[in-house]
């Protein structure tokens, strides 16, 4: 139980004011603070109100429980306020309400604050002893009027820092539009930017080669005609020379021989940059190659002091028997390997041997050397034309730096891969993988879709052997008049194109009747494409491994569903036949 505080009698409208204003001053005194006081008093108007409105007087009663303050209101005359709306209205101004003694009583709880509490019982009881009578109504709604002006001012000022809030927030919304607004115009000049330098290096690369082929062309004439003159000079049937003369003239002809050497150099690179080169495969037998091979480049390698040998795995004659590939290509590529073996290693040995890789379907050939080998920074940057290793034996050794950038070229073109792990003083290997596999096409047509058209150019020559024909489009647009005229097995697409783009292409496919069933394979700068239905191939760095598997997937892939739907149709149709029958 409670200490009661004091009592009040609600019989009249003054009265609710009485009470309203004494709910406050004793929510005061008990230490709540100004809001809480605000909503006991309008709580207890509600309640006084709801009960005057019904025709029936209350009695409130004020207690102190420890540390809530409760307020009981017992109607009179029978009144029953169950649902009322003022109920509904004081219950969300206090802690607690309850109803009980048949719906005629309510208590209103509002929680103290242990520390707000400053006076004691009896000072409370003094304090409203000492409060003077009821004022007016007036009194009252004057009261009330202030209260309500306060807190239109705070609503007021809430509203005033709300609204430069929003302010603040468009302002901050504004500038960042317009920054990225700003940097988007910055993206589509940089794109601009990049689609003109690509272009003009396209020309370049174009004018260099034009240039290289040209030149070599105009070279090979004069220079054959040196050394046919050089020959008559030195023959047995031309006028006797001194001894002097009949060395110059040999150093000129052997200077005319090495011209037209890097001139023919300059002019199998020209072609292999442009893409015309154009292998012709014939049955190769890899024993009979490599020993030729040694043969040939044997002595030079005796006189330097430097054994050259050859083996060959027999591995590669019992699972694979010949090589279906181009013959003086594969030759020309190791030949140029061997040199350069022999070239940069001055004692030791340069060997060469040949192993079949089943899993790949690859022969692979490796020539190691124990050179001088090559820095770990110069690896890759020995495939550039004309970089030559710096060192003292470079000096002492001829050679233009032609050689390895056109083994790359040849072994691109004959659909395999050239790699170099090299250790400085301890030696080279050169790696040199082939597919073997190539007698009889995989699929029939291949149709690369890329305004690339170097990246065309690589993937022509990947697809050697494992495709009959290859067509190409630089476009969407062009391609799909390709596939309508020729319907390939499988298409490579590239996402970024001119006119009709690689997505817009796909899409289009899958809208015609006939193109829906073709299976595609995606290449993309980005290796990632975040719901794209179509295996995803990166662009830069791809393997010639990764685009045939790839294509066989997709193939696959295609070949089942096609399966699964004729299958699904015979069902039907014997479903039918024996409900039929």
């Amino acid at each position: 139980m409670g200490e009661v505080l004091t009592r009040a009698e609600i019989c009249s409208d003054q009265d609710v004011f009485a009470v309203r204003q004494l709910g406050r001053r004793i929510a005061e005194l008990v230490g709540l603070e100004s809001q809480d006081q605000i909503r006991v008093a309008t709580a207890l108007s509600e309640i006084g109100r709801e009960a005057l409105g019904r025709g029936a007087g209350s009695t409130v009663v004020f207690d102190l429980r420890e540390d809530r303050l409760v307020i009981t209101v017992d109607y009179l005359d029978g009144a029953d306020v169950r649902e009322s709306e003022g109920l509904k209205l004081a219950g969300r101004l206090v802690d607690e309400i309850a109803l009980s003694a048949g719906d005629r009583r309510v208590t209103l709880v509002k929680r103290v604050p242990e520390h707000r509490r400053r006076r004691s019982l009896d000072g409370i009881r003094a304090e409203l002893a000492r409060l003077s009578p009821p004022t007016a109504a007036l009194d009252v709604l004057r009261e009330q009027n202030r209260e309500l002006a306060g807190t239109l001012e705070e609503v007021l000022r809430l509203n005033a820092e709300l609204t430069e809030t929003n302010q603040g927030v468009l302002a901050l919304y504004n500038q960042l539009s317009d920054e990225l607004e700003e940097t988007n115009r910055g993206v589509v000049a940089l794109y601009a930017e990049l689609d003109e330098k690509s272009s003009q290096l396209r020309q370049a690369a174009e004018a260099r080669q034009r240039f290289w082929a040209n030149v070599s062309h105009e070279l090979r004439l004069p220079l054959n005609s040196i050394i046919g003159l050089v020959r008559l000079l030195l023959g047995s049937g031309a006028e006797p020379l001194t001894g002097e003369q009949h060395h110059q003239v040999t150093l000129i002809g052997a200077s005319a021989e090495t011209l037209l050497a890097l001139v023919g150099e300059l002019l199998d690179l020209a072609k292999a940059e442009s893409g015309r080169l154009d292998p012709q495969p014939s049955m190769v037998d890899v024993v009979a190659l490599a020993e030729g091979l040694r043969m040939t480049l044997q002595p030079a390698g005796r006189a330097d002091g430097v054994t050259l040998s050859a083996h060959v795995s027999a591995d590669v004659s019992d699972e694979i028997g010949e090589m279906f590939v181009d013959e003086t290509m594969l030759t020309t590529i190791l030949r140029n390997l061997l040199s350069n073996a022999l070239k940069f290693t001055e004692q030791g040995e340069v060997r060469l041997t040949a192993a079949v890789d089943p899993a790949m379907a690859e022969v692979v050939f490796t020539v190691a050397d124990t050179g001088v080998g090559i820095p770990p920074e110069h690896l890759e940057r020995v495939f550039e034309e004309f970089f030559q290793v710096p060192g003292p034996l470079q000096l002492r050794t001829k050679g233009t730096g032609l050689g390895l950038p056109y083994a790359r070229r040849l072994t691109e073109a004959i659909g395999g891969t050239l790699e170099l792990a090299s250790r400085p003083g301890e030696g080279t290997t050169a790696t040199l993988r082939v597919p073997h596999r190539m007698v009889t096409p995989e699929v029939g047509r291949v149709l690369v879709a890329d305004d690339d058209a170097g990246f065309r150019a690589v993937a022509r020559q990947m697809l050697f052997g494992f495709a009959a024909a290859v067509d190409e489009a630089a476009d969407g647009v062009e391609a799909l008049n390709l596939m309508r005229e020729r319907p390939p097995d499988v298409v490579l697409v590239d996402l970024l194109m001119p006119r009709l783009d690689g997505t817009a292409l796909l899409h289009r496919m899958a809208e015609d009747d006939v193109l829906c069933g073709i299976p595609a394979v995606v290449v993309s700068v980005v290796s990632e494409q975040p719901g794209e239905p179509h295996p995803v191939l990166p662009k830069h760095g791809l393997r010639r491994d990764q685009l045939l598997e790839a294509l066989r997937e997709a193939v696959r892939d295609r070949a089942v569903r096609d399966r699964a739907v004729r299958d699904r149709a015979g069902s039907v149709e014997g479903g039918r036949g024996g409900a039929h029958d």
